[in-house]
């Protein structure tokens, strides 16, 4: 048998405008596809995780591309490890190529991987795609890593204007696949079942890109993209993403995609900050940690009607609006002064759209312990956001239909008094040595 290409499917589940499959395609080989369900993941998920729904749609997806070529893709449970040494005895392989992930634990995995590959001759290589700007491709003029969004993002800007966008057409390729039967675990197969939560269904046109900046910040209209989950497994291409945004006047949208590149970045350099605070005598704060009131928190039960009503969006559907989200991520680190990892943690969880970067680099800021953070006296008043974005009440009547009624409980804490508190907490572990 002639020697193949193995192209593993990780977050970039689609055949259009794939880099690191483009370059799998492109070459003399035939290209065998392949998938992992990563037991190291799996075994930190609930049996009903709607995210592995998700991944399995995107995969049959993938499949009735590639029939036309007597092929799909090989789905495979286990350790990562297991896996290649598995393909290695079964397949005269050549190569590897996958998109490269910058996550620390996919390092540390994609590490052990090349040195399996590397022991057994054979070549690894790994593209950039889920990202336009990746590692320290965008730095200060020193070399240093940006820590602030602002320059950050005119720098990103800049290199925009003088790297023009390219598609990788892997779609008109896919006669490089091999036509061969590869094994298919179902999710069923290995003690996952469907979940009862809808999936996410992207609500992006021209006029959500045009009328972001003006409606982006009230819930109740629900005009937000909604491509968080897409871009998370990459069943749509960047690329194409930021064309869009960037050939509109009002950047608005576009900024929010640098965003996510900046927190990818932070995470690159800094990848402690999964567990520390990114300024170190944030984690002095003495963190009240109460069991009972952060059950509240999550059931959406704290008696702060918005706050309430993101929780309970996020219970019920796996997704909260972006401007809901900070406030719920600072009542719980300033009002109830309860770490932010507990909080990071609880919407790895439930977020259709969980990315850890973007994850870790927002709880940070709603606690004040990240970069480009907000100032730790900064303290949203529930009250006063309701006025400011949800006045008729809305998105409030939508979630919690009882807040009005009697058997509404009462506020968890005071706001004067929680916002005291927290100011006085997080001073002390400012000014400790």
């Amino acid at each position: 048998m002639d020697n193949v290409v193995v192209f593993w499917f990780r977050r970039d589940l689609r055949v259009e405008d794939n880099h690191g499959l483009y370059k799998a395609l492109s070459g003399t080989q035939k290209v065998i596809p392949i998938f992992i369900y990563d037991t190291t993941i799996l075994n930190k998920l609930e049996k009903t995780d709607p995210r592995l729904d998700y991944i399995e749609i995107a995969l049959g997806r993938l499949d009735i591309a590639m029939q036309r070529n007597r092929c799909t893709v090989g789905r495979y449970h286990g350790s990562p490890e297991a896996i290649f040494k598995k393909l290695i005895a079964d397949w005269p392989i050549e190569k590897v190529i996958c998109n490269a992930d910058y996550e620390p634990n996919a390092r540390a995995r994609d590490q052990k991987i090349e040195a399996l590959l590397t022991s057994n001759g054979i070549a690894f290589e790994q593209y950039k795609d889920q990202v336009l700007f990746e590692k320290s491709e965008v730095v200060k003029d020193d070399g240093t890593p940006y820590k602030v969004f602002t320059p950050y993002s005119r720098k990103w800007k800049a290199l925009l204007g003088t790297h023009p966008l390219t598609h990788y057409p892997s779609e008109t390729h896919l006669n490089q696949l091999c036509t061969v039967s590869l094994p298919k675990v179902e999710l069923s197969e290995i003690g996952f079942s469907k979940s009862t939560l809808l999936q996410p269904q992207v609500i992006l046109n021209d006029e959500v890109i045009d009328l972001y900046e003006a409606t982006r910040n009230f819930p109740a209209l629900d005009k937000t993209s909604r491509i968080g989950t897409a871009l998370r497994f990459g069943t749509v291409s960047v690329r194409k993403l930021v064309k869009s945004a960037a050939s509109r006047p009002n950047h608005t949208f576009l900024n929010e995609l640098i965003w996510r590149e900046f927190f990818m970045q932070i995470l690159w350099h800094f990848p402690h900050t999964t567990e520390k605070s990114f300024k170190p005598q944030y984690d002095r704060i003495q963190w009240r940690n109460n069991p009972d009131e952060f059950e509240a928190w999550c059931q959406g039960k704290t008696g702060y009607p918005l706050v309430d009503a993101g929780m309970r969006q996020l219970n019920t559907t796996g997704f909260m609006h972006n401007r809901i989200r900070m406030l719920v991520g600072s009542f719980l680190c300033k009002h109830l002064l309860i770490d932010w990892r507990w909080g990071e943690a609880y919407f790895a969880l439930k977020l259709f759209d969980f990315e850890l970067s973007s994850n870790v680099g927002n709880w940070q800021w709603v606690a004040g312990c990240g970069v480009d953070a907000a100032p730790y006296f900064r303290i949203f008043n529930p009250s006063e956001q309701i006025k400011k974005f949800d006045k008729n009440h809305h998105y409030i009547q939508k979630w919690v239909p009882e807040y009005q009624e009697l058997t509404y409980p009462k506020p968890i804490v005071e706001h004067k008094f929680a916002r005291n508190r927290c100011l006085q907490a997080y001073k002390e572990a400012v000014a400790a040595v």
